[in-house]
């Protein structure tokens, strides 16, 4: 009977049926099957199965959620609006000088837009059509120009205020606070490993560099004020302590609003009620599937499933080496099969108990999530990146995957530093807390 209701979930997984109503219907079956076993009457087994995989959808009121359709609302506002045109002007103008600048000022782009879309595929949709055709014209080849811009929809996944990384503390049961301040230093690393292959590639390719016009910066800046300033009201808010994540998240959504709606006039008063729409479509998604998720986290822990996991490990992974390496290949399997949202909430439950077995810190498992599930967006055979690129630049999916091969090559380079020190994760968080 089992098999084939399992079948049959894999079955209306694969026609496209919503996530959130497998994941439930999965944990709703479980437990039905739980009190059949028990013996238990046929109408308490309905009645039961359904409150054990509801009781804890009460957490979706848990604080560590507030901030999420505020930052998602401020990322899709600033996505519609004129800014990011006004924020690639200034990257560019400061550093387009640099060898390979125009693409390292991709990448620093994108990891900002990332940071508050989710890597939801509108930093790929918004950032694409305005960066895409400058690369080709400074003489970058196409397919590092598709590479950098599909790797480059998911960089930024570790910087404040992340919204995975929320998702991570609340289901990892971790301070956000902590793991905000333990991606910043990993996440630069990515960047500047990826900004380093851009610099070989430029050089190699023979792109010229543009002059530097400090008249160019100023204006450049100038254009772009309000917006240089949103960073530092987030990170300021993090890292002073002054304020919660919930009140930062309040104050850049206002923020946001009054700077591309009233003083930039970008997006009008008729037209925000849409912009608004379309985040908290994704908003909804999110919980819906954290909705689930829970039902499913659910019953997983009811049936002990985490400690046999656990117990079947250490009969075969005897040391932190080996689990960690064990842990990295499967992430990264799972990044490229499921959205990061739905990865977050079905493996951390599972996989945070056996690694704190193994003596990894739950602040640097939730860094080496992130990495991983990051890599994950761009890994072929179905990497959403890849599909979001393939539509966005009028490219075959097969041209996306060799586009993407390099850069996911040095990701993997720098997800195994990140992987095997702890330190570039947990200095800033443990020096903040002493200081």
């Amino acid at each position: 009977m089992m098999i084939f209701v399992i079948l049959l979930l894999i079955l209306l997984a694969l026609i496209g049926t919503p996530l959130f109503t497998i994941l439930s219907a999965i944990a709703v079956i479980g437990f039905f099957a739980s009190g059949f076993e028990a013996g238990e009457p046929l109408f308490g087994q309905f009645m039961l199965a359904g409150m054990q995989t509801t009781v804890d959808m009460v957490r979706l009121t848990n604080p560590t959620l507030v901030p999420i359709p505020l930052f998602t609302f401020a990322g899709y506002v600033l996505a519609e609006s004129d800014a990011p045109r006004r924020l690639v002007r200034v990257a560019d103008a400061a550093f387009g000088w640099l060898v390979g600048g125009l693409a390292v000022v991709t990448l620093a782009a994108c990891a900002f837009f990332t940071a508050f879309t989710g890597a939801s595929g509108v930093t790929i949709i918004a950032l694409g059509g305005l960066l895409f055709p400058p690369l080709l014209a400074q003489r970058y080849p196409e397919r590092f120009s598709l590479g950098l811009l599909t790797t480059g929809g998911s960089l930024g996944l570790l910087f404040p205020p992340s919204l995975p990384l929320i998702i991570y503390a609340f289901v990892g049961e971790t301070d956000v606070d902590r793991l905000f301040q333990a991606g910043l230093i990993p996440g630069i690393l990515l960047i500047l490993i990826l900004s380093f292959y851009a610099a070989h590639v430029a050089e190699n390719s023979g792109v010229e560099r543009q002059p530097f016009e400090m008249t160019d910066v100023r204006d450049a800046m100038w254009d772009a004020k309000w917006e240089i300033l949103l960073p530092v009201i987030v990170l300021g808010g993090f890292f002073t302590g002054v304020m919660t994540v919930g009140e930062i998240a309040m104050i850049t959504a206002v923020y946001v609003i009054l700077v591309e709606v009233v003083l930039h006039k970008d997006i009008s008063w008729r037209n925000l009620p849409d912009v608004m729409n379309k985040s908290m479509l994704l908003v909804g998604g999110i919980l819906l599937i954290i909705a689930g998720s829970l039902g499913l986290t659910n019953y997983l822990i009811d049936q002990e499933v985490p400690m046999k996991i656990l117990a079947a490990m250490e009969t075969h992974i005897d040391s932190k080496f080996a689990f960690l390496i064990m842990l990295n290949i499967f992430l990264l399997i799972v990044g490229a099969l499921m959205d990061i949202f739905s990865a977050l909430l079905v493996v951390v439950p599972l996989i945070k108990p056996i690694a704190m077995n193994y003596g990894v810190d739950p602040v640097h498992l939730g860094i080496i999530f992130l990495t991983n599930l990051e890599i994950g967006y761009s890994t072929p055979p179905v990497g959403i990146n890849l599909f979001i690129a393939s539509f966005r630049f009028n490219r075959p999916v097969v041209s996306l995957y060799r586009a993407s091969f390099a850069f996911i090559g040095l990701l993997l380079i720098a997800l195994l530093v990140i992987t095997y020190v702890p330190a570039l994760s947990l200095w800033l968080p443990n020096f903040l807390a002493g200081s």
